[in-house]
């Protein structure tokens, strides 16, 4: 088995459809590859950053398949080796015949993330960019992929090595008063004259911590559940928003037995929209309701608690009922949008009661809406989609942040940068704290440097094999 860290020639593919592109890279990669081109010259003698045509062969000499050799040159290239991307055919037997003649000549199958990794060894990218390659390759919606183009660009890295170079001040006048005697320096030791300093990382530091949620938000995206009384039109409300008939809908109170779950995006937002089955509770089922509905219903219950936001459907023409008012103030209920539906059949006003259900359910204003809609005809989704988002979006807001991020920064990528940053906030209030409490700088002064440490861990400045491995092993072949 090999390990990340060595230089051998490496070889994988990236990525396949109509054409296919196998990725190489590592010393040697040219002139391991010229023996199985029909032009070996051609490709030796190949400026980087050029194309050359060409087919790939056998070691017999028979050939595979008609390519075209990105060539890179050493140290302008994505892993900053020498190296080229094979175009190719995309069919399943092409891409293996070339794989396998690779392996043959000398290439070694390259591990998860390898070429990232090496990327970053040499200086091409650093943690936060490499780790936006997979945000990339993962990203469900348009604005999931363009905060992580603004990763991979490099707008995170340059904020964090802003703060860490704030924060080295700080360190750095601690530690001075440290290394000389009091008598050589014309301030007082006690009075830390660099806290301000450290203050302002600190508050750019809790900017950037609160900003992790909504960055996760459009990332990974919410499970959205719809909720409500058996013939609420759960089902209808479902189909309407994704505009196509995928549950089915009769004037049967208790059809849905199960939960159906599919992705849809709304302002893009990623969502994992739920319909469920009816909820009542299971004293007032009439006799006969057979086991499977009282799953669902079971189910359904379980799935509420684990909702990032629940639309709970209320039949208009019934209004709002004690078994919606048990249930909505029996669950834990997160953020909630009451969808007042059917709204086609009645004529009289909704928004008027909506303070007396808020004040039933009492829940705060935030996490409130409600909403008057027809999933028949259509009317009030435009609404309900905004709702949705708004509420998404403020419930993974900057809330425990006093200021903002600066300008086109797009927050945190990954778990590792929030942890990271959170240990760094919490080292730098205890410092501070000590600071206030005029306790010795030899103990405050530690604190600091821990806290600049964290910050080098998050960029790559400071980091361990096993992190890196352990890391690097998450990615994708070929990337």
């Amino acid at each position: 088995m090999r390990n990340y860290g060595d230089t051998c020639p490496i070889a994988a593919q990236a990525a396949q459809g109509a054409l296919a592109l196998v990725r190489t890279s590592g010393q040697g990669t040219l002139k391991l590859l010229a023996p199985v081109f029909s032009r070996p010259q051609a490709l030796l003698d190949a400026q980087g950053n050029t194309i050359v045509y060409g087919w790939i062969h056998d070691s017999a000499g028979s050939p595979i398949d008609e390519v075209l050799v990105s060539v890179y040159r050493t140290p302008h290239s994505y892993t900053g080796e020498d190296g080229a991307d094979i175009s190719c055919h995309g069919g399943s037997a092409a891409v293996k015949m070339l794989l396998l003649t690779l392996r043959k000549a000398g290439f070694e199958d390259a591990l998860p993330g390898e070429f990232t990794f090496r990327a970053f060894m040499n200086g091409k990218l650093d943690l936060t960019r490499s780790e936006s390659v997979m945000e990339l390759v993962s990203a469900k919606t348009k604005e999931g992929l363009e905060h992580a183009v603004k990763r991979l660009s490099g707008v995170l890295e340059r904020e964090i090595k802003t703060i860490r170079d704030t924060l080295l001040e700080a360190v750095s006048a601690a530690e001075l008063y440290l290394d000389y005697p009091e008598e050589e320096i014309d301030e007082d030791p006690g009075s830390f004259s660099y806290s301000e300093t450290a203050e302002d990382a600190l508050r750019r530091l809790r900017v950037l911590a609160s900003s992790y949620d909504r960055e996760r938000l459009y990332q990974e995206g919410a499970l959205t559940v719809i909720a409500g009384r058996p013939n609420a039109g759960k089902s209808s409300l479902f189909n309407a928003l994704l505009n196509e008939d995928r549950s089915i809908v009769t004037d049967t109170p208790g059809t849905t037995r199960d939960w159906i779950e599919t992705s849809l995006t709304i302002e893009g937002i990623p969502l994992r929209l739920t319909d469920t089955a009816g909820l009542r509770d299971p004293s007032s089922c009439p006799s006969g309701t057979d086991e499977a509905e009282m799953l669902g219903i079971q189910r359904s219950r379980e799935l509420t608690e684990e909702a990032d936001i629940i639309l709970y459907i209320v039949d208009a023409c019934e209004g709002f009922q004690k078994e919606d008012e048990k249930f909505l103030t029996e669950v834990s209920v997160p953020f909630l949008i009451l969808v007042w539906n059917k709204i086609d059949l009645i004529e009289h006003e909704i928004a008027s009661r909506a303070p007396i259900i808020a004040e039933i359910l009492q829940l705060p204003p935030r996490s409130f809406a409600i909403v008057p809609v027809s999933a028949r005809t259509g009317k009030g989704l435009e609404e309900l989609s905004a709702s949705i988002a708004g509420l998404l979006i403020q419930k993974a807001s900057y809330s425990s942040a006093a200021d903002t991020l600066p300008e086109g920064s797009p927050g945190l990528g990954t778990l590792r940068q929030k942890e990271l940053i959170e240990k760094a906030v919490v080292l730098l209030e205890d410092a501070l704290s000590m600071t206030a409490r005029n306790e010795p700088l030899d103990l405050i002064s530690p604190l600091l440097r821990e806290s600049l440490n964290a910050l080098g861990e998050i960029t790559g400045e400071i980091s361990s094999a096993g992190i890196l491995e352990t890391m690097f092993s998450r990615f994708c072949l070929g990337k």
